[in-house]
């Protein structure tokens, strides 16, 4: 199983998806002193690619590509194709464009965020589309790479609810969830434009809805607390996985 996951791997970056990465990082460490194998699963923004990059991904052995854009995003920003790697689309609600184009302020677009966070949690439709994607990702036995437009929002949850199921430190899911932060080409690209477009004092109302930011990822938790106890309620009573997908989970990424 997951023959590529082994001591001498090393992760691709690629120049045309800033924000692909592997979920285990760099072989995060769990609260219990087990290394997360790398080269298993791998989180990415949308697949703008260039020929060189679908290349890497293809020798990276990825036989899955699972898309959780919604349906004008996809429309948009078709997926590259991957050579030997099937396409999913396994819809998550994202950010409302209809409320984006309205913001006024920053504090308009944190109350936009944190709404994003809580349909995570909330919404029927999101919690299927999650439970899906988990599934997906614990019955196969080859790399599978998921992925939303930026990378940090729909795929940054399955991302920390991955780590979090693995037995992965509190501090380290924060980390790697505000990773994304990192890698700002994306962002720069859209905030560039909002300055030209815009003005400049427009600049610091729309950066909210394009970071990574530990309040966001607080409102989902305040939700699945709210709704669904802990972690174990919102994976198995939310998202209606059995214990069985998450051990496969635990099985693939601990060894």
């Amino acid at each position: 199983m997951d023959e590529r996951a082994d001591e001498g791997y090393e992760l691709t970056r690629l120049a045309s998806a800033d924000n692909f990465r592997d979920v285990a990082g760099p072989g995060y460490l769990t609260v219990d002193g087990v290394r997360l194998r790398r080269g298993v699963l791998f989180r990415s923004n949308e697949l703008q690619l260039s020929a060189v990059d679908a290349g890497a991904l293809r020798d990276l052995g990825i036989r899955d590509v699972l898309d959780l854009r919604d349906h004008p995003e996809v429309e948009a920003h078709p997926d590259a194709e991957v050579p030997g790697a099937a396409w999913t689309h396994v819809r998550v609600p994202g950010i409302p464009m209809d409320d984006v184009a309205t913001l006024t302020s920053r504090e308009e677009g944190l109350a936009t965020m944190k709404r994003v966070y809580r349909v995570f949690v909330e919404d029927d439709g999101a919690r299927a589309a999650f439970g899906e994607l988990l599934t997906v990702l614990a019955d196969a036995e080859h790399p599978q790479l998921f992925h939303c437009t930026a990378g940090k929002d729909r795929t940054g949850w399955a991302s920390a609810l991955l780590l979090r199921a693995c037995g992965v430190p509190e501090e380290t899911v924060v980390e790697d969830y505000l990773l994304t932060n990192r890698f700002d080409g994306t962002r720069a690209k859209y905030l560039a434009m909002v300055r030209e477009h815009l003005g400049e004092d427009k600049v610091a109302v729309y950066e909210t809805v394009m970071v990574a930011d530990t309040a966001y990822l607080a409102e989902a938790d305040a939700a699945v607390a709210e709704h669904f106890g802990d972690l174990e309620g919102y994976l198995y009573d939310g998202l209606r996985i059995t214990r069985g997908t998450v051990e496969s989970l635990r099985a693939r990424l601990r060894g």
